[in-house]
């Protein structure tokens, strides 16, 4: 099955990009797009091969949606994807950031739904999707930055 690959450009370096992702989930997941659908949940990358990502409600309740299998920042990630199912019937995404101090190309290629079987068709369609929900709000982070500030990456979630 044809894994999902999708492409865009971002006005701001590899590095806000790649940090915008993995230490600034919280400000622009949506959090329809979560477990627990709380508005107040925390997003958290483990910044680490073997690291947890999931989220955390403020009450503590943790829902965990995968494993970083390569951290290598600023250039490249892959982890684990099972946010709405088990952890055996995980998926992978691979994210590479490539670019200079200005623009950045981001590459995303979502696989393994082979894996799901005779699901996999249906999972690769709502994760299609997903994806279309999710990005607009990641370009948003990226182009505003913290603060307001494009391409300031000091604080962490």
């Amino acid at each position: 099955m044809e894994p999902i690959t999708l492409e865009f450009s971002l006005d701001c370096s590899p590095e806000h990009a790649f940090d915008v992702w993995t230490c600034r989930a919280t400000m622009w997941w949506p959090h329809a797009h979560t477990r627990s659908l709380d508005p107040s949940v925390v997003v958290t990358f483990e910044p680490r091969e073997g690291g947890r990502i999931f989220e955390r409600t403020p009450d503590g309740t943790e829902h965990e949606w995968g494993e970083i299998l390569v951290w290598e920042p600023p250039a490249r990630l892959l982890y684990t994807w099972h946010i709405a199912t088990e952890p055996e019937n995980a998926t992978e995404v691979e994210i590479t950031f490539e670019g200079e101090a200005d623009r950045t190309t981001v590459r995303i290629l979502h696989r393994g739904w082979e894996r799901l079987g005779a699901s996999g068709a249906e999972w690769r369609s709502r994760n299609r999707q997903g994806w279309a929900g999710v990005l607009p709000a990641y370009r948003r982070a990226c182009d505003a930055g913290p603060s307001g500030h494009r391409g300031k990456t000091t604080d962490r979630p």
